[in-house]
């Protein structure tokens, strides 16, 4: 089973293909956008268990493979990867009708993608994401970035790929805590603005949950068939897109005041940070507490943490979260910007949320 979701945006339009086994198909897919050698980013996790069976189906396709192998995890985004991913992509002689391809989760996804953004003011880019968190958000939209000290993703631009290649295949060798947290952005599509897709995951949490692969291309599949239409009509996030941001406010918090390290993943972040908000709009009375009890219910049954204390290690410190949220990049005139729910798929932006309301959640 294979499916094709279009990014429609004009002269910059993108096919997102989801399915399994589409990795022995790469180079047919990555022909129209490739010269004789693509440039293929990745890090050694992936590179150790993926790389030479990528690397041997575009050399049986007549593509000829130079990599760029970074250290895993979140401290390569940053000006100093970034400058290392540069250089290296230089000196392997990179020009500026190259294809660069993002091999990789998200981290790599959002490098890659920055690098083939800057380089030569912009070389073409495509995405082969290796998570379950990256096939289902952040491989889909063209958003692209780095961190610095001051936040998460506050240094980037949008730069859409040439193509999107989800091959649901490659998520069997991932660790099971990568790919539960990967989880959370597929609950995320349902939570904002699809109630029947947020029912039908709760009907398969056990299938899901085991991996089940029919039942994993069709959450994927899905999953980026609402991004890439919410995509299609607000590429920059001036109105609707900004709801794909449910949880993120937390869980951005969340993933800074813990340094970004293994004790949160980005997933497990937006889990929490979902639950957060779920909350915080039941306390300023716009969402039954029931639909609270319901999302928290599922992200528990699919082993997602949901709140601030299932973080191991010490608690952190409700000013710490405040102000990231405050200097998130989302944030307006020194004003947190908060995607709040009226139920489960009825989400909508506010920026009028007291400081004192966020507080008593945050102590929750």
């Amino acid at each position: 089973m294979t499916e094709q979701i279009a990014v429609s945006l004009g002269d910059r339009s993108y096919s997102v293909h989801v399915g399994r086994g589409l990795l022995g198909h790469a180079a047919s897919l990555l022909a129209p956008f490739a010269r004789r050698t693509v440039y293929v980013v990745t890090d050694r996790n992936v590179a150790a268990v993926h790389l030479k069976r990528l690397t041997s189906v575009l050399h049986d396709g007549g593509i000829e493979v130079r990599s760029a192998i970074l250290d895993p995890g979140e401290g390569a985004k940053s000006f100093q990867g970034l400058e290392r991913l540069t250089d290296l992509l230089l000196e392997s002689g990179l020009e500026r009708d190259s294809l660069i391809v993002a091999f990789g989760g998200g981290v790599i996804g959002d490098l890659a993608g920055f690098a083939a953004g800057v380089l030569k003011r912009g070389i073409a880019y495509a995405q082969i994401p290796t998570t379950l968190l990256a096939q289902v958000d952040s491989s889909v939209g063209g958003k692209t970035a780095i961190n610095t000290r001051h936040g998460k993703n506050l240094v980037g631009l949008f730069h859409q790929p040439k193509i999107v290649i989800a091959d649901t295949e490659l998520l069997a060798t991932l660790p099971r805590r990568e790919l539960i947290a990967g989880y959370a952005e597929i609950a995320k599509y349902g939570a904002l603005g699809d109630p029947d897709f947020f029912a039908w995951l709760e009907s398969q949490e056990a299938t899901l949950s085991a991996g089940e692969p029919a039942a994993l291309v069709r959450a994927v599949a899905h999953s980026c068939r609402v991004k890439a239409g919410i995509v299609s009509h607000d590429e920059r996030e001036a109105g609707d897109r900004a709801l794909l941001n449910l949880g993120h406010t937390f869980g951005h918090a969340l993933e800074a005041a813990t340094l970004f390290s293994d004790r949160l993943l980005h997933g497990e972040a937006v889990a929490i940070g979902m639950a957060l908000a779920f909350r915080l709009s039941a306390l300023l009375g716009l969402s039954p507490a029931a639909a609270t009890e319901r999302l928290e219910r599922h992200l528990r049954a699919m082993s997602l943490p949901v709140r601030i204390s299932d973080i191991p290690g010490p608690r952190p410190d409700s000013d710490t979260l405040l102000f990231h949220m405050l200097h998130d990049k989302k944030s307006r005139d020194g004003h947190a910007v908060f995607v709040l729910v009226r139920g489960i798929g009825q989400a909508f932006v506010t920026e009028d949320v007291s400081i004192e309301a966020v507080r008593a959640v945050l102590a929750g």
